[in-house]
């Protein structure tokens, strides 16, 4: 079984009802056993700002799955909540779930990298990571705790 890290985000409709949807549709498939669950948190927008302010999360799980495997489950569910792939790339949305970390897999594949790519520059998915295990290092940028405190103190 491997460990993997799911960040979790939603701006469109009822945002705690989703990602507390989310989580139980991860945790109803047979190779995933949902093991924490962050507590949820409002943040702003990164990138396209003309939105609704997020709510994120993060959950760890334990999975048979292989990495490419495990995304094709998590785009399944974003697809069963109703996401769609349409406007401005990182618009909004009514659920988003990424493959942050899994062990401490590095992987470069079409469609799948990790750790994921922006991680250790989202505060908003550090954050929840660190509640869940302060111990966690993303594979080639350093611990979590020493990410945010390097983001915390950028102008």
């Amino acid at each position: 079984m491997a460990r993997a890290y799911v960040g979790l985000g939603a701006n469109l409709g009822d945002r705690a009802e989703t990602l507390m949807r989310a989580i139980a549709l991860l945790a109803e498939r047979r190779e995933i056993e949902v093991v924490a669950v962050s507590s949820f948190r409002e943040t702003d927008p990164v990138g396209y700002l003309d939105q609704p302010r997020f709510l994120n999360a993060a959950v760890a799980i334990e999975t048979s799955l292989d990495p490419q495997a495990l995304l094709a489950t998590l785009l399944a569910v974003e697809r069963e909540l109703g996401r769609v792939r349409e406007g401005p790339r990182y618009g909004p949305r009514t659920v988003d779930l990424d493959l942050l970390l899994m062990d401490d897999l590095v992987l470069d594949e079409p469609g799948l990298e990790l750790p994921h790519p922006r991680l250790h520059e989202r505060a908003f998915a550090l954050e929840p990571l660190a509640e869940l295990d302060p111990a966690i290092v993303v594979p080639g940028h350093g611990p979590v705790r020493q990410l945010l405190l390097g983001l915390q103190s950028s102008p």
